[in-house]
């Protein structure tokens, strides 16, 4: 109770503060013409605030694995919206995501990530989807890289449910590493479920693993990169997480 009165009455005015001084601060840095550095940063700040106001203990673990000159495709099971705030803050890579288009809508966050240069998915046609790679490609170059959800949905039970090829036929197309990420204990912070609820104290994880380097190009390779990022993801949940649970919204 007291951690929920909290929540309520000190977290969430901070909360949103912080989200809506962000939004502004990187609205208004990028227009000045620094995305790369207005685009991640302000970000990173608010995502380790969302977890410090909430109280919630953070463990990073892999970051001694990557180059920082290397651009890379991240691949991350996605367990609610926590994994937003856990990523962002903790991944410690100047990142582009590629999310959702629907997210553009979001009062201020959505303008916000649009002047980040955030990838939104366009779906609606065969030319709206070539065009979201093109974006991506433009994206991944001098150390910048890539963040995508591959189940494109948050889960439901907090199982992992079916990749999608996207992301992976990307990093094949560019040869370049594709590196799976673990989110353990977003879906225990807050669930996906109707309505507002509380956050639930819980310790949050992040495992970054070793990445896959690219040995050979095409279908074979992209499902290979695929079965395998989602091995490696799947092996560092939880015991009661791990196996598949279809996902009704992919």
């Amino acid at each position: 109770m007291l951690y929920r009165l909290y929540q309520l009455f000190i977290a969430l005015p901070l909360v949103l503060l912080a989200t809506a001084l962000t939004a502004i601060v990187t609205i208004i840095g990028c227009a000045l013409g620094g995305a790369k550095t207005w685009g991640y940063y302000p970000a990173m700040v608010w995502s380790r605030f969302m977890c410090w106001g909430m109280l919630l203990p953070v463990k990073v673990e892999g970051q001694e694995l990557l180059d920082k000159r290397q651009s890379y495709v991240f691949v991350a099971n996605h367990q609610g919206p926590y994994d937003i705030f856990l990523v962002y803050g903790y991944l410690g890579r100047n990142f582009k995501w590629m999310m959702k288009k629907s997210l553009r809508n979001i009062p201020l966050v959505g303008k916000a990530c649009e002047s980040a240069g955030h990838i939104f998915v366009d779906k609606s046609g065969p030319k709206a989807i070539h065009r979201t790679y093109e974006q991506g490609r433009k994206v991944l170059q001098n150390g910048v890289s890539l963040v995508v959800f591959p189940e494109g949905a948050r889960t439901f039970t907090g199982h992992m449910a079916k990749f999608r090829r996207g992301a992976f036929q990307l990093a094949d197309e560019l040869q370049l590493p594709v590196v799976p990420v673990t989110i353990d204990g977003s879906f225990d912070v807050l669930p996906r479920q109707k309505g507002i609820s509380f956050v639930t104290w819980h310790r949050l994880r992040l495992v970054i693993h070793a990445p896959i380097i690219p040995e050979s190009q095409g279908p074979e390779a992209v499902l290979h990169t695929l079965e395998q990022s989602y091995e490696t993801i799947m092996r560092d949940l939880p015991e009661r997480y791990q196996g598949f649970i279809a996902n009704p919204d992919q």
